[in-house]
């Protein structure tokens, strides 16, 4: 299993990861091939907030083609709500439905020559296991279940994380380039209307400063350390491709190396 690399010392490293393959049947919300040119880490869905068999596999063999690397996005099974509903899952049924998910990307992945990578939950649950400590182990339970030791991506500090490292999963810390963040360092709640940063230029300069200086503002107006080793820019944010370039441009120009981190 390849370990998350260790950036080098005083060099600015990071991966650049985008929520992919976020479609069902005809209907397609994510350029999955434009952002797969730009991006390092492709966050693929696995059929329970978005994706199908057909989806994955058209990923996961472009992905390999661009040398991206695949990641299970693991959400709770809400198709209608696009995982980002508060659900009730028992552990252990939350445990089993992360394990069938990872074991039904990794089918895909393996065919196109490559193999999951790593994983990253999704909306709500993404949410749920900063702070719930049954529903971010039951998380880690499912990644056991499915084999392997996966690095689990999240928000640094979080539940998540915790239960990841008892277990003796790698970690990865996660920043949002395009998420308001709050003077707690978690994400402010996607039901409010300033959740999302809109303005692209606003996203481009967070990334650069969150890469060179780990360091942010929140929405009150507080600097936040946000010390991470992959960045996300969201597929489902209008223009996704094109911020997701002017931010890896952007990162390049001030001396990031954009680098994968598995």
């Amino acid at each position: 299993m390849t370990q998350p690399t260790t950036p080098e010392a005083g060099a600015a490293v990071m991966d650049l990861n985008a929520d992919l393959g976020e479609g069902f049947g005809r209907w397609q919300l994510t350029d999955d091939e434009a952002l797969l040119s730009v991006v390092t880490s492709a966050n693929v869905a696995c059929g329970f907030h978005a994706g199908d068999p057909s989806t994955m596999r058209r990923v996961c063999e472009r992905a390999a083609l661009h040398g991206v690397r695949i990641g299970a996005q693991v959400s709770y099974r809400d198709l209608a709500g696009f995982g980002r509903r508060a659900m009730e899952v028992p552990p252990d049924e939350l445990a089993d439905e992360i394990a069938y998910q990872i074991g039904a990307l990794r089918v895909f992945a393996q065919a196109a020559g490559t193999d999951v990578a790593y994983v990253k939950p999704h909306g709500a649950l993404y949410n749920r296991t900063v702070t719930d400590t049954e529903q971010a182990a039951a998380v880690v339970a499912g990644v056991l279940r499915a084999g392997g030791t996966l690095p689990v991506l999240g928000l640094p500090g979080s539940r998540l994380h915790e239960a990841a490292e008892d277990a003796g999963l790698p970690v990865v810390r996660e920043a949002f380039a395009d998420r308001a963040y709050t003077a707690a360092g978690t994400l402010v709640p996607r039901g409010r209307p300033d959740a999302v940063v809109l303005d692209p230029d606003t996203v481009v300069a967070r990334s650069v400063r969150m890469a060179r200086h780990a360091a942010v503002t929140a929405l009150t107006g507080e600097d936040i350390a946000v010390g991470a080793r992959s960045l996300c820019v969201h597929g489902d944010t209008p223009g996704a491709a094109r911020l997701a370039r002017r931010v890896r441009e952007a990162l390049e120009a001030a001396g990031v190396r954009v680098q994968a981190f598995v």
